[in-house]
């Protein structure tokens, strides 16, 4: 296990270490197209016929399978430039588009934003070499290339995640999905609650699979805001510890009338005797995409109920990283108080006397695990 935060001299097997270099790398998760002689070929408001540019397509296509992202930051026409989109059938390929008179990055920040990525994660394509140098020069992270590089770019490393997975081909469609959301939220004239009721929420906690370890890997590479301890752990090294009979390890998906969220959380339990009569969370995490959806506590109660009907007390593990104090906030919140502090690494424990609530408008499933909490759990009598 690399837990590389409080114990930076732990062992570190070669496939942790591939991880975590693959993580530090930054690969790309949206490409921002530039629309005249970029994407396509020709100025489009001056009466060109444009086509799209050789090989542009199946490079959407590509990299849309891997699960990194497009969008546009073009001076155009909104209206035309869509309709053109649409007439060459990739218009669904493209999320936020910043099509309008002002800065390129300006729109580029903007994408970066909506999306809620870093702009180390975030590459842009443009012909015209002062639109490239002034996205550089505003975000510097942000890594620029011309039209001729695209042929390439399906062969470069920046653009190659780890594992691509079932999920990665439906992220596209999970944010599409998220932006109806939003603007039904939006739309919405009600109390937040009954919105969030309204949206027929679905979680799902169970081991992970074979294709489940590959998405627990990467939330733990990229977890950082919701993410207790920021351990990290390799595919190998998750799939020993779902063997491991000291320890619980379990994934949890969401999703809603609108579709699914994906693989949205993750608990490591050490139930080994780190302490007699505890069991220790060593990870808990959930992704930044469903903070506003009311769910994150529910994994948390979960393994307290687990814990309880084992007649074990809880403790668990949180490291400060200056970014997921809401995780600190939500351990008090349920009811951990700590006992032990060194540095930035805390201990918490919860004596299991009472647990609280998930909320009522999410149906909460629980699959292959303990047989009482197999049905839904959401007025489950085993509830404390």
């Amino acid at each position: 296990m690399t837990e590389t935060l409080s114990n930076p001299d732990a062992a570190e097997t070669q496939e942790a270490k591939i991880a975590a270099e693959e993580a530090a790398r930054k690969t790309v998760k949206v490409l921002v197209w530039d629309l005249d002689n970029t994407l396509w070929d020709g100025t489009l408001l001056e009466g060109d016929d444009v086509k799209l540019r050789a090989g542009v397509e199946e490079l959407l296509e590509i990299l849309d399978r891997r699960g990194i992202l497009h969008s546009v930051a073009s001076r155009n026409d909104h209206d035309a430039a869509w309709a053109k989109l649409e007439e060459l059938g990739v218009d669904h390929y493209f999320l936020y588009p910043q099509i309008h008179w002002g800065s390129k990055a300006g729109s580029v920040g903007k994408v970066a934003e909506t999306i809620n990525i870093g702009m180390d994660t975030v590459a842009f394509v443009d012909d015209q070499p002062f639109e490239r140098d002034e996205v550089a020069d505003t975000h510097s992270e942000v890594r620029c290339y011309p039209p001729e590089a695209l042929a390439g770019l399906a062969d470069d490393p920046d653009f190659q995640p780890r594992f691509i997975t079932d999920e990665s081909a439906k992220r596209r469609e999970m944010y599409q999905a998220d932006a109806r959301r939003n603007e039904a939220e939006s739309d919405y004239q009600g109390a937040s609650e009954e919105f969030l009721s309204g949206l027929d929420m679905k979680f799902v906690i169970h081991p992970p699979r074979d294709e489940d370890l590959k998405r627990a890997e990467e939330l733990t590479m990229r977890t950082n805001q919701l993410n207790t301890t920021g351990y990290t752990y390799s595919f190998d090294e998750l799939d020993a510890l779902r063997d491991d009979p000291d320890h619980l390890l379990l994934i949890a998906g969401l999703e809603d009338r609108y579709g699914t969220y994906g693989k949205i959380g993750l608990a490591l339990v050490d139930k080994g005797g780190e302490a007699e009569g505890y069991w220790t969370l060593k990870l808990l995490l959930m992704s930044c995409r469903v903070m506003s959806r009311g769910v994150g506590t529910i994994l948390m109660n979960h393994v307290m109920r687990l814990a309880k009907e084992e007649g074990m007390k809880l403790r668990a593990e949180f490291v400060s990283n200056g970014r997921n104090r809401m995780m600190r906030v939500t351990y008090r919140l349920g009811g951990f108080k700590e006992v032990e502090t060194d540095g930035d690494r805390s201990i918490l424990e919860h004596e299991l006397v009472t647990i609280q609530d998930d909320p009522e408008y999410v149906d909460v499933r629980v699959k292959g695990l303990v047989k009482s909490l197999s049905e839904p759990i959401n007025k489950s009598p085993s509830r404390v």
